[in-house]
């Protein structure tokens, strides 16, 4: 089969943003979101036992105890996030290629007011979507924004270390679940100790995770998040669910008074090919906070929609809007949209 470094040169060059390594299928990879052959040699169990090897290296017993091995290496000179598992008896491997740079957050596609993100000082920030919907990316251009405008502290918490920083202003300590840390509401709770400014943390998936971010945004500290969510109400559910129903008034409150805002992000097909960004942006307004301490999340929606003075948008408006710009088309915008009919009416 061909080489890892291959591997990786093609899909670079191709403009391939996963690698799928699958016993009994050739080697596949991702573009502007298809999963398409990229040889035809079939893959063989001694194959991927070979690869997964090489890719795990002393990490190889773990994954032969645990299942499933994360790492995240440079190869063909592209940093690549790299996950092999077993299933069915035989190695699995799902690279996802990162960008060679850390992108400015300006040329992403954001909504316009997303930008003064980096010009708070306290909070939550949440950026959410499905996999592969490009929060490591927006998040890492946030933190560099920083890091070349602010002094300061950075401390980030990530399962694995994904884009490496080159400390400008800020000093930036990154750390890796599993290495240099337990887990991440075990480095989040150290890093209170670390004299932070700003927290990264990689994802915010359980309970003692999210409640010691409540705490640290009330202690002064900024944090970065993200979710596996598909709108801003989705993440305040999220973040509330996980505590017992007794406690949840009581987060309800906390999270109100410390959640700045929330980006939720999908990418679609750009019409003539290749993904463009659509996103959700909940400023966290006085009617927001009210609405999260009541529990009346399915108004929020709402909202944000009447936010359109302040910069909020909601993922149906972003939609019409790359419609009529001619970036999507207008089945590509119902496709994705939570409202169809509101995409109907409005994306002409």
């Amino acid at each position: 089969m061909m080489t890892v470094d291959e591997l990786v040169a093609m899909a670079k060059r191709d403009g391939a943003s996963d690698i799928h390594l699958i016993c009994g299928l050739p080697p596949k990879y991702r573009k502007d979101g298809r999963v398409v052959n990229m040889c035809e040699d079939v893959l063989t169990p001694d194959d991927c036992e070979d690869v997964a090897r090489f890719l795990c290296g002393p990490q190889y017993k773990d994954m032969e105890e645990i299942g499933e091995v994360d790492a995240a290496e440079t190869f063909a000179g592209n940093r690549c996030r790299i996950h092999v598992f077993r299933q069915q008896g035989v190695p699995s491997v799902a690279l996802r290629l990162l960008r060679d740079q850390i992108p400015q957050l300006e040329n992403l596609g954001l909504p316009p007011a997303a930008l003064n993100l980096t010009k708070h000082h306290k909070g939550i920030i949440l950026v959410t979507g499905e996999t592969g919907s490009g929060k490591s990316t927006t998040l890492a251009a946030m933190l560099d924004y920083i890091n070349h405008n602010t002094y300061g502290h950075i401390v980030t918490l990530e399962d694995p270390v994904e884009y490496i920083y080159k400390p400008d202003k800020c000093a930036i300590n990154q750390r890796e679940i599993g290495k240099d840390t337990r887990s991440f509401s075990d480095g989040l709770r150290a890093s209170l100790r670390e004299d932070p400014n700003v927290i990264l943390i990689g994802e915010m998936r359980d309970r003692d995770t999210i409640e010691t971010a409540i705490t640290a945004a009330e202690t002064g500290h900024l944090v970065f998040g993200t979710l596996h969510t598909g709108s801003a109400s989705d993440a305040v559910d999220r973040m509330v669910q996980v505590f017992p129903e007794g406690m949840q008034t009581q987060i309800r409150l906390q999270l109100s008074m410390v959640l700045q805002a929330v980006l939720t992000q999908q990418l679609v097909q750009r019409k003539g090919g290749g993904r463009v960004l659509a996103c959700e942006f909940m400023i966290v307004t006085d009617a927001i906070r009210n609405l999260i301490r009541g529990g009346n999340t399915p108004q929020i929606a709402n909202a944000i929609a009447t936010s359109a003075a302040i910069g909020g948008m909601t993922m149906d408006q972003a939609l019409v809007r790359l419609v009529r710009s001619g970036q999507i088309t207008r089945e590509t915008a119902i496709h994705y949209a939570h409202d169809a009919n509101y995409v109907k009416k409005n994306a002409m």
